[in-house]
């Protein structure tokens, strides 16, 4: 066998596509073009940088879908979750991760495995032979996303990102804020305290809404709009939806006692999580921004217990561009014009980095299948990978197609389990165990 396999990107999806087709015996090129050409978002060159948030969220594989899908990645090898897992932090239930040495981990794995190989040149133009997976992400490059336009012949869809401020620790005042996670959900002490809280009462709320919706936002250029992905609404929009909607969204009060005001319950609660190993760096959670600069430091100071904060990072936007993938992509995720090049991870129209990552392991195994002249039958729909590369590839309608996160909306229903809340804890728990088995099934086919 000496056809190579190229991969363009080397975030969460081109890396585990990377890893996966190599590990089945593939010689691989990753095509990243950081460091020589900088995006917005990313600070360095490593594979696998998380350039919004540090968590993978939900690690529960019985009643989650996220978690599910965690599961399935470890079944299959990836080089995502195990690294995920060297770098843990606590987080109250979810799998967050110190983002520096988690990259550079996941880089020195990648460089270090005999079958793959690393250039640093931009691709520009869209090969017209060879094995492609595009893994690009949301900040593909403007010339290649010229490209991509021009053969799809569709109009640029797109979306905006935005990232949440991070806050040194050592500024942040503990006579008023304190550590618990929500519930105290988590098995150790370390979980229960993972998040650092800080209470507003009604009136410190109603002025933080006043300020927010007042504040100086970065503008979109001629020709952008503001098609929001819903699980990464900036603040701002979210409190122009309604003066409530925060308080009910990332600044519910539920489930949190404040030890310094033990009988005084909290009209909101802002919340942080642990950003580093080190305990060093925190960032606000669901606080993803589009302010300006020096309005952000003026508003995020009003919150009880950040008066004095030193911002790491201020929040940021940027444009996020994904592929109308019902119409575009086979159920390989080949472009049904182009069938040598495959996309995957967040430009095929998944949201966030576990669903870019799976949808990178199963473009990998696809590709290298291809490659070696197996035969693969499809991924089941009832696993979590199944569930979302259906939805992307078909199950979606392609005319209000947006991105996706994977949820338990995407599943097939089990017969005989009622539907409601009361009964979504079994339900959960027969979506899991039906998926394990499936996926499971599926991966016998690389033994």
């Amino acid at each position: 066998m000496t056809e190579t396999l190229h991969i363009v990107g080397g975030g969460m999806a081109g890396s585990e596509a990377a890893w996966q087709a190599a590990n089945m015996g593939v010689k691989v090129v990753i095509h990243e073009m950081r460091p020589k050409v900088e995006t917005f978002a990313h600070q360095t060159g490593n594979l696998g940088e998380m350039v919004c948030s540090n968590s993978f969220r939900s690690d529960d594989d019985e009643q989650n879908a996220v978690g599910l899908l965690h599961w399935e990645m470890r079944a299959a090898n990836g080089v995502i979750m195990a690294t995920a897992e060297e770098h843990r932090l606590p987080a109250g239930g979810a799998l967050a991760v110190d983002r520096e040495p988690f990259a550079e981990t996941v880089t020195a794995k990648l460089k270090a495995h005999p079958n793959i190989e690393i250039s640093y040149e931009e691709i520009s133009v869209l090969p017209t032979d060879g094995h492609w997976i595009f893994a690009t992400g949301p900040l593909t490059s403007a010339p290649l996303g010229q490209a991509i336009q021009a053969e799809t012949g569709a109009e640029a869809l797109a979306f905006f990102d935005a990232i949440a401020p991070i806050i040194y620790a050592e500024s942040i005042d503990m006579s008023k804020a304190w550590m618990q996670s929500r519930y105290d959900k988590g098995e150790t002490e370390e979980e229960r305290t993972a998040y650092l809280n800080c209470p507003m009462s009604k009136d410190q709320y109603e002025a933080f809404i006043d300020a927010l919706l007042a504040a100086d936002k970065t503008e979109f250029h001629e020709g952008e709009t503001a098609g929001y992905f819903d699980g990464c609404l900036p603040i701002e929009v979210m409190a122009e939806r309604g003066r409530e909607t925060l308080r009910f969204g990332p600044m519910k009060p539920v489930g949190l006692t404040n030890p310094h005001q033990p009988d005084v319950k909290a009209h909101a609660v802002v919340q942080l999580r642990r950003d580093n190993a080190l305990g060093t760096l925190f960032n606000i959670v669901g606080f993803q921004t589009k302010m300006k600069y020096g309005a952000q430091t003026e508003v995020l100071r009003m919150i009880p217990g950040l008066e004095n904060a030193s911002f790491a990072r201020l929040g940021g936007i940027h444009r996020n561009t994904f592929l109308n993938s019902p119409t575009l992509l086979d159920a390989q995720m080949r472009l049904k014009s182009k069938p040598h090049l495959r996309f995957a991870g967040q430009i095929t129209g998944v949201e966030g980095y576990v669903e870019s990552a799976a949808m990178g392991l199963l473009a990998g195994r696809m590709a290298a299948a291809e490659i070696l002249g197996l035969e693969l039958p499809e991924v089941p729909q009832d696993s979590a990978m199944g569930a979302l590369i259906h939805h992307i590839t078909g199950g979606a309608e392609a005319k209000t197609f947006q991105p996706m996160n994977v949820n338990f909306g995407l599943f097939q229903p089990v017969e005989g389990l009622k539907g409601g809340r009361r009964g979504r804890k079994d339900r959960y728990k027969a979506y899991t165990d039906r998926a394990k088995t499936a996926w499971t099934s599926w991966l016998d086919n690389f033994a």
